[in-house]
């Protein structure tokens, strides 16, 4: 399982979510997105799973939500658009306490747009992009190996803390090549099932999922419980990279597609002697608020890159301290293509020879 093989990243996702133990895909095709549907429809049934292209978007959100009820690993994927449409049943999901991993591999909007990369999704995907004031688990990778290790971990965050998860990509990160080594997936001692529907059987009590709270103070009760696991979950699930960040005088900061050009472009700042760090949030909800703030304890500027005209910045000054100066670097979609390296080197120098 250790072998190097030249994969692209929908493909290493699927390959994640097969060794995970995910048997149940239901989708609908959609660039950039549509690799990981063939690639389902292609394996699942080698191994006794199942694959369903769906009649739509909304048809396979819901056949996720019944499948997951019957507690298994399953999961569908699509782009922008295509998520649009699924956000009722992702409500339904979170308010129901269901597991399941949702992929966005993210194209340019709103509307119809276009299919270049775009990270114009953050807010409907960390702010809850259906009704209900709920959040969902979102894990950003940034290469083809954190498509195959972090579709693992959504399947498992989702299953112990059964709250809905989603993979937060964009054609970037989906359509590249690049090297993977595959590895087998570790259980890490889940809880089980026992909340899932099978009919009464021999129980004493049978399982009833739902969503609707209409008893005086039950939905308060139930939303109160939902937002206490929220809680926990961001006292145990945050998960970062951090780059040069000790004697660091400006942070960039960005997520998936966006921090690899990033990193390329804190290298070059460093090589010529400025002293710049990078911090990359990998769990954008719940979101590294506490590494942001200590990391400015020391460092008062902050420079956000995104593919968007600035959603995460938001988050970025919610989080840092008081004292913290944030910038930002946004290409909207449409703008044409990703920034190089050398262009966000331009913005570093420009903030960075600003420091007194």
């Amino acid at each position: 399982m250790n072998k190097r093989l030249f994969v692209k990243g929908n493909d290493a996702l699927a390959m994640g979510a097969i060794e995970a133990g995910c048997r149940y895909y239901f989708g609908y095709p959609i660039t950039p997105q549509s690799e990981i549907p063939e690639y389902m429809s292609r394996e699942l049934p080698r191994i006794g799973g199942e694959f369903i292209q769906a009649e739509s978007e909304i048809a396979s959100i819901n056949m996720l939500l019944g499948a997951s009820a019957c507690g298994v690993r399953a999961m569908t994927s699509s782009s922008s658009p295509g998520i649009s449409l699924k956000q009722e049943g992702i409500s339904y999901m979170a308010g129901s306490e269901l597991p399941g991993l949702i992929v966005n591999i993210c194209r340019s909007g709103p509307g119809l747009g276009g299919i270049d990369a775009s990270q114009a999704d953050y807010f409907q995907a960390v702010k809850g992009g259906g009704h209900g004031g709920y959040h969902i688990i979102v894990l950003a990778p940034h290469s083809v190996q954190e498509m195959y290790d972090l579709t693992m971990l959504a399947f498992d965050l989702s299953d112990l803390y059964r709250i809905p998860a989603m993979i937060l990509g964009d054609s970037v990160v989906g359509q590249m090549k690049e090297a993977l080594v595959p590895h087998s997936y570790r259980n890490p001692g889940l809880p089980s099932k026992n909340w899932a529907v099978s009919g009464k059987g021999g129980r004493k009590e049978q399982s009833i999922i739902k969503s609707l709270y209409l008893g005086d103070g039950e939905l308060e009760a139930h939303n109160l419980k939902l937002h206490e696991r929220y809680r926990i979950l961001k006292e145990k699930e945050v998960r970062y990279e951090g780059v040069e960040l000790e004697d660091a005088r400006l942070i960039v900061t960005a997520f998936g597609s966006a921090a690899r050009i990033s990193k390329t472009a804190v290298r070059m700042a460093r090589e010529v002697g400025m002293q710049v760090g990078l911090l990359r949030p990998i769990t954008l909800y719940p979101f590294p608020e506490q590494a942001f703030r200590k990391a400015t304890e020391t460092c008062g500027r902050v420079l956000c890159v995104e593919l968007n005209a600035g959603q995460m910045v938001e988050d970025v000054r919610l989080s840092v301290h008081r004292d913290a100066e944030v910038f930002l670097y946004g290409r909207p979609p449409g703008a044409g293509s990703q920034p190089t390296p050398e262009e966000i080197f331009e913005q570093i120098k420009k903030y960075y020879e600003a420091i007194s």
